[in-house]
Parts: C-alpha cells; sequence; structure tokens
C-alpha cells in the first residue's frame, strides 16, 4: 500500500465514523416536582361533596395567564388520566380549572367508584405531562 492509499482509506475511514463520535442532542429537561393529593386519599370512602385538597412540590402555584419558569396552576380530571406533556387541558365538567391558584375545592359526584386526577399545567393549561399528574380511586357512598 502507498502512501497516497493510505491516506485515502484513512480519509474515509474518519468520514465514516465521526457521525458514531459526535455528542447525541441534548434532551430536553422536563418539570421537577410532584403533584398529590392531600385529601382524600387514595381508596377512601366519601360522601359528595368531598373536600379535595391539592398539594405540589417543586412548583409554585400561580394564576392562569402566569408564564413563569416552574409555575403553573392544578387540574382535576374527573373519571380521567394524566395528559401527555404539552396538552391543553380541555375545559368541560370532566376536566376543571383552577386557574385562579386555588388549592382546595369541593366535588359534587354521584355514588359509585371515581378516579380523580391532579394534572399540573403552566399559565396556557398545557400539561406539564405524566411528571406532574397524580391519579386516585374514591368511592363515593
Amino acid at each position: 500500500m502507498n502512501l497516497k492509499s493510505a491516506l485515502i482509506g484513512g480519509l474515509a475511514l474518519a468520514l465514516v465514523l465521526a457521525p458514531a463520535c459526535k455528542k447525541p442532542p441534548a434532551k430536553k429537561k422536563g418539570p421537577t416536582g410532584r403533584v398529590f393529593f392531600v385529601a382524600p386519599k387514595d381508596g377512601a370512602k366519601v360522601k359528595s361533596p368531598l373536600k379535595v385538597v391539592m398539594g405540589v412540590e417543586g412548583m409554585k402555584v400561580k394564576p392562569a395567564g402566569t408564564m413563569e419558569s416552574g409555575t403553573g396552576h392544578h387540574h382535576i380530571i374527573i373519571n380521567g388520566k394524566g395528559l401527555p406533556q404539552g396538552t391543553v387541558v380541555p375545559a368541560d365538567a370532566n376536566n376543571l380549572h383552577f386557574g385562579k391558584g386555588q388549592t382546595e375545592t369541593e366535588l359534587k359526584l354521584k355514588p359509585g367508584k371515581h378516579t380523580l386526577t391532579l394534572q399540573f399545567a403552566d399559565g396556557k393549561h398545557a400539561s406539564y405531562g405524566p411528571a406532574l399528574s397524580k391519579s386516585i380511586t374514591v368511592t363515593v357512598e
């Protein structure tokens, strides 16, 4: 092998291996923290109307419209699951918004088993995703 062939071979090998040596793009860091129901407890038997107390750690509760990093407000999804990150929480009878920054409410539910999902979202009601969502089950007597 002559010098010219060796240089061409080395250059070709470098071109093939170069993409593998690149650092992968940094993953976008999602929100940190957690949401939880202070009351009622998961599995509780309750009477309607039931008092619901919402909690959050690692984020600050601010009214809807506030677009500051690390802030948002609560939503309760009745008989539904948490939403993917970025999905706007619908506004209807089963998707309750607490856009004034409330952390407590009373819910009127029919007798039976219900799933309550607490979903934290930003000032535009865009979900922070599963990391800031928590579901519990209650039975209304």
